[in-house]
């Protein structure tokens, strides 16, 4: 099936979460994920419960045959599972139980998120302490042990929920550092060579075929000039983004993606506590960007899934609750009145 025919038989929610939520309670978190996006719910992820709770070693859990520690400077490549590793798996497993007993008899979409390779690669030290990211043959053991972990993962996913249609999100915050060589060196003061965007969007289409069949996958980053197109030719069904960090140059490649069937999660809502703006007005700019780009508004709501600017663990429970809530209200702001 194509990207295009592929994307619009989905039956996508209006609106839904990046990942990551306040707190540490894990029931607490799945009521308010699923009570929010009763269309478009998500298993949300706790970072403040410590190490193996944040994106990177929840991600890290995942990994098959492969296996890290947390050091001082971050998370490190270990020769067998530690108690790390073994906290992670816990912590994940108390949030599919959770996500499980609030989705039972659901029917919709429903998202899980894991790190991406290059974001993985770039965070991930070897033994020596520089990132897997300089070693293309760390690189290439990373994405394979993480694909084959991501297979066991949304197997269980869709065991736990077998009414629903996954959806994968790889989260590559550091994507385009890595295809423009920003990522720095463990000493600070050299930058890791540039990754050969072949490289990049090989890798990824291998990790795209992971849900292959079952549903789409979406690519997140909420760093600017993200590579819309690389990450469509990577067969991703939609991709997801800040909406305030796009400039000029990303219309081109936007209008590209709409036209070719990717669904764009725009990122309009404040992810840390703040004002929220009436929901008609969080998601002005996405109908000038439209109209700028002389897009049909009919396909506006069809096109377009509202979610926060990125994730809410450094938001109060309070203010999580209703941004996300604040999301659901500017979907429908969208669908009622794309123009």
């Amino acid at each position: 099936m194509s990207e295009t025919s592929e994307t619009n038989t989905i039956p996508w929610g209006p609106a839904t979460g990046v990942g990551s939520m306040p707190g540490g309670d894990a029931r607490e978190a799945a009521k308010t994920v699923t009570g929010s996006f009763e269309d478009f719910p998500y298993l949300a992820e706790l970072p403040a419960r410590g190490p193996g709770a944040d994106m990177i070693g929840r991600s890290l859990g995942l990994l098959v045959e492969m296996y890290a520690h947390v050091e001082p400077s971050g998370w490190r490549i270990s020769d067998r599972p530690g108690r790390d590793t073994r906290r992670a798996r816990s912590w994940l497993g108390e949030d599919l139980d959770a996500l499980e007993e609030f989705t039972q008899g659901y029917e919709g979409v429903l998202k899980v998120q894991a790190v991406g390779p290059w974001t993985l690669a770039a965070a991930l030290e070897r033994r020596n302490g520089e990132a897997a990211l300089g070693d293309p043959g760390a690189c290439r053991d990373l994405a394979g042990s993480l694909a084959e972990g991501l297979r066991g993962h949304l197997a269980e996913v869709r065991r736990r929920a077998p009414g629903a249609r996954v959806v994968l999100q790889l989260d590559e915050p550091s994507l385009t550092a890595v295809l423009r060589g920003q990522v720095r060196t463990a000493s600070g003061y050299r930058t890791h060579r540039a990754v050969d965007r072949q490289v990049v969007e090989s890798t990824l289409r291998d990790l795209v075929a992971v849900n292959e069949g079952q549903g789409p996958v979406v690519v997140h980053s909420c760093a600017p000039d993200v590579p819309f197109a690389l990450l469509r030719r990577a067969g991703v069904a939609g991709v997801s983004f800040d909406f305030s960090l796009l400039t000029e140059r990303d219309e081109e490649a936007i209008g590209e993606a709409v036209e070719g069937g990717t669904k764009l999660f725009a990122g309009v809502v404040g992810s840390v506590d703040g004002p929220l703006s009436d929901p008609g007005g969080s998601v002005m700019g996405v109908r000038t960007l439209w109209r700028r780009l002389g897009l049909s508004p009919g396909i506006l709501a069809e096109s377009v899934v509202v979610t926060p600017t990125c994730g809410l663990a450094g938001a109060s429970p309070a203010y999580a609750r209703a941004a996300l809530a604040h999301c659901a209200k500017a979907a429908r702001s969208l669908a009622d009145d794309p123009e």
